[in-house]
């Protein structure tokens, strides 16, 4: 059953809104605790031997002082041996010291020690006396306080007086509270106030009274008078019960069977918890209430509210806790709750998989714990109660459980048989964490159990290797990783083995080739610099040695691996094979190198003369010196000219299919033959000749400067008036104007030159002069020109000449009005400079050389500074930068 208690309860408009709400009532069978063992202090013989009327009325306990008050008004005092047992409990034995009567009639209602003051404040018949604790002896100025019903010690008094004790007295008079000071021969009255109904019981905490009054429960501060309303109940019902538990802490019996906590703010900051609608007592021994009703003792937790454990015990009436000593009474014998030790508790509840019920007892126990002890224990019960629920498969709390308690991760790696490294010293935590021999045993052989485990490992090991949690044992978590990632044939296998990493070569060799994960071993032995054994093993992927399907593209990164391998040695050693493999991709090997390390590791005189055998891959080698590299050395030139040459002959040999192929080679020979310079020209002339390449006999002829030989072959024996025009332009590139519009002249006489039966030629002469009217010296062309030529034909020409040469003009009438421009700024200085007298002694130093003048002769700065004027000569610069001389 759940039962709610609105968080803004309230009966009448003045009572107090309880800001809580709570849940209770849970089955007490699901949520037994032995949190207590009921065990004897004194028994019946030794207060009243045969005296069956006379019961004990109420108790008192100070250290190992135990007092007990009678209803025949006699005060027994006994001494409390107490004796662990190996079961965590304790057995007691009471040595009775001596009794005493009182002289009254009435029963001793009431005993509060003062151990301070070496008292004894007894209540009977209605009057408070002060006896010795040790002789039972009033004292002798006979100090008491009459009128009482009830009283209690402030124990956390406002006073600073170590020599007094204050106590709060319920008077017999009606609605009556007094306050007073206890000394050790003597009392004094310091407060007296009014409530508005009978108190019936009181608890005190400073300035601040919890009082039960006849229908309700109230906070009074008896120093201001101010009064705060809880909650109501009925005192004819019910007895109320008020507890001072803890600083500006009270404990009281609310309606509905309900243990209300309620501070001196008058709010509640725990839930309540659920107890018996008869309950006649109370304590508090933390982290546990412990009730008492007709028949039984019932033990709740302040931590979670739920019932924790139920003693059997009937005809008890009196409940009290002194000190963490929980005392219960009959009306003929006297017992003592002895707790079980805390750590006791909470393994019995881990060993029945209460988890969560266990962690909120552990966490309670904070309090009563040394610091450093207490985290030694929490940390242990997060590892067990983590373990609990990985067996659980709850692997989220598993997880934040081993994080929050520290977990030495190769407690769970050591479940699963042959992860940690053959070398490893690791020994399992004693007292065991756990139940389990391994994962076959915590599963039950459970496969699919088995897999969700070791995933979780797998994730668990891998977001630890990288904390704290891994130092000092970062080889046993890397190699158990890998062997995880291996046999599951995770992708992350190789993310592993690519970065830091500390798994151990020997355990992780063996387990790798186990489950035929050679490309993973490769990158393994690479990264423990055993370059030459993994491109080996590589190799022998590739050959079909051995069988590895990780990568498809294996051959590719084998020549990527050594294209960035700094072993010169094993780069040699496997040229032949990757080019063997694919001259085109092979080759890379030399061609992708950093740019240091080409210059420095390869010479590429030796890898030359170790492709020759490769002549495609010779080919892209000499590309690359000489078009990606830059390289100005004639013999590469020539050489990859040559090659050229001939891979094109050889493709005009072929079937007309490799038409294509033949214009890739041609365009890069032409190209090389255009752009370089360093290639030898008449080598290259003497293999060309007869080879119907007229193109590129063009090219060497214009690198001899032989413009005119090299426009004849493009103009009458190729006909390509285009590719003429092209030569008109690649070839001046660099050069000055003059020399571009000396080979367009040219080109221009020998089209015009041509005879009527070319009249193309013609017609390319008119669109060389419209396309390129700028690069031509018209006054010149004009008289080269036909007169049968019309206007309108050389429009183009004409317009463009017109345009540039009057731009021409403007341009230098500019230039010349801004040199004069500048040149009468220099004299307007000149003239400033003169008409300013200057003078010069041997105490004048240059501001140069620092040496006196010696002649008058000098140069003045516009700043004023004076130098020699052999000084100013070496120097193109004044003192000051920017001014003008």
């Amino acid at each position: 059953m759940q039962v709610f208690l609105n968080p803004s309860y309230n009966l009448r408009p003045q009572t107090l809104h309880l800001q809580t709400c709570f849940m209770a009532g849970r089955a007490a069978d699901m949520m037994s605790v032995k949190a207590f063992t009921l065990v004897s202090a004194v028994e019946r013989e030794l207060l009243m031997h045969d005296q069956e009327r006379v019961n004990i009325e109420c108790v008192e306990c100070c250290g190992r002082n135990l007092y007990v008050g009678t209803s025949d008004c006699f005060i027994y005092h006994f001494l409390l041996e107490e004796k662990a047992l190996p079961s965590g409990t304790a057995a007691f034995t009471a040595t009775k010291q001596l009794h005493r009567h009182l002289g009254f009639k009435k029963p001793v209602s009431e005993l509060r020690a003062a151990s301070a003051l070496d008292r004894l404040l007894v209540l009977c018949d209605s009057c408070i006396s002060l006896v010795s604790m040790h002789s039972l002896e009033p004292v002798p100025s006979g100090a008491r306080i009459k009128g009482a019903s009830t009283f209690a010690l402030n124990e956390n008094p406002v006073g600073g007086d170590p020599f007094c004790v204050e106590v709060c007295i319920l008077s017999v008079k009606r609605r009556t509270i007094q306050v007073f000071l206890v000394y050790e021969d003597r009392v004094q009255i310091v407060k007296e106030v009014s409530t508005p109904e009978q108190p019936l019981a009181v608890a005190v905490d400073g300035h601040f009274l919890c009082l039960a009054l006849s229908t309700q429960y109230i906070i009074l501060n008896y120093n201001t008078g101010f009064s705060q309303d809880l909650f109501p109940y009925c005192s004819e019902e019910k007895r109320p019960i008020v507890k001072r538990i803890g600083r500006q802490e009270f404990l009281l019996a609310g309606p509905g069977g309900l243990g209300m906590f309620a501070t001196v703010a008058g709010i509640s900051q725990r839930a309540p918890v659920h107890w018996s609608e008869n309950v006649i007592g109370a304590a508090v021994c933390f982290p546990y209430v412990i009730a008492l009703d007709n028949e039984f003792i019932t033990v709740h937790s302040m931590l979670d509210q739920q019932q924790k454990q139920t003693l059997p015990f009937k005809e008890g009436h009196i409940l009290q806790d002194f000190e963490g000593r929980v005392i219960v009474a009959t009306s003929k014998g006297v017992y003592i709750l002895v707790p079980l030790p805390l750590e006791k508790q909470i393994q019995d509840l881990l060993a029945s998989r209460r988890v969560e019920e266990a962690l909120v007892l552990a966490k309670g126990a904070r309090r009563n714990i040394p610091k450093e002890k207490f985290q030694v224990m929490y940390r242990r019960i997060l590892q067990q109660a983590g373990f609990i629920q990985f067996a659980q498969l709850q692997f989220l709390e598993a997880k934040e459980l081993f994080r929050s308690g520290q977990l030495d991760v190769r407690e769970l790696i050591s479940l699963h048989p042959f992860l940690l490294p053959t070398s490893s010293s690791f020994t399992r935590s004693h007292p065991p964490l756990h139940e389990y021999a391994d994962l076959n045993q915590l599963t039950q052989g459970d496969q699919e159990k088995m897999a969700k485990c070791k995933r979780f490992l797998m994730s668990y090991l891998n977001e630890v290797r990288s904390t704290e949690v891994a130092n000092g044992y970062k080889e046993d978590i890397d190699t158990a990783l890998l062997k995880l990632y291996a046999e599951a044939d995770h992708d992350s296998l190789l993310d592993l083995l690519v970065t830091e990493n500390f798994c151990l070569l020997t355990d992780s060799v063996a387990w790798l080739e186990k489950h035929r994960k050679y490309f993973a071993l490769g990158l393994l032995y690479h990264y423990n610099k055993q370059d030459a054994t993994a491109v080996q093993l590589w190799v022998n992927i590739v050959n079909g040695n051995i069988q590895d399907s990780t990568r498809s593209d294996l051959y590719e990164y084998i020549v990527d691996f050594l294209t960035y391998c700094s072993d010169q040695q094993l780069v040699w050693t496997y040229a032949d094979w990757v080019l063997q493999k694919s001259e085109e991709v092979g080759v890379q090997v030399f061609t992708k190198r950093p740019v240091g390390e080409q210059q420095n590791s390869f010479n590429p005189d030796d890898v030359i003369s170790r492709l020759k055998k490769y002549p495609r891959a010779l080919v892209k080698y000499l590309e690359h010196l000489v078009v990606d590299r830059s390289m100005q050395k004639e013999e590469y030139h020539t050489h990859l000219a040559v090659l050229y040459l001939e891979e094109l002959l050889q493709q005009r040999e072929a079937t007309s299919s490799s038409d294509a192929m033949a214009t890739e080679t041609q365009t890069k020979l032409r190209r090389l033959l255009q752009k370089s310079d360093l290639y030898r020209v008449h080598f290259l002339i003497e293999r060309i000749q007869g080879a119907g390449l007229p193109v590129e006999r063009a090219i060497l002829h214009g690198k001899l400067g032989e413009h005119e030989q090299a426009l004849g072959v493009l103009v009458h024996e190729l006909g390509d008036t285009a590719a003429a025009e092209d030569y008109c332009l690649w070839s001046s590139e660099g050069q000055d104007a003059p020399c571009r519009r000396r080979l367009f002249h040219m080109l221009l006489a020998m089209y015009l030159q041509a005879k009527p039966s070319a009249p193309e030629l013609t017609v390319a002469a008119v669109d060389l002069l419209n396309r390129h009217a700028t690069e031509f010296d018209a006054a010149q062309v004009l008289q080269l020109l036909p007169d049968s030529w019309s206007i309108q034909l050389l429009c183009p020409f004409l317009t463009g000449a017109v345009r540039s040469s009057i731009h021409a003009r403007r341009t230098a009438q500019l230039a010349l009005g801004l040199a004069r421009s500048e040149n009468l700024l220099y004299t307007y200085d000149k003239m400033k400079l003169k008409g300013s007298a200057i003078q010069l002694s041997d105490r004048k130093l240059c501001q140069l050389c620092q040496h006196p003048f010696l002649e008058p002769v000098f140069i003045r700065y516009p700043n004023g500074g004076l130098v020699h004027t052999h000084c100013a000569a070496s120097r193109h610069s004044s003192p000051t930068p920017g001014t003008r001389t």
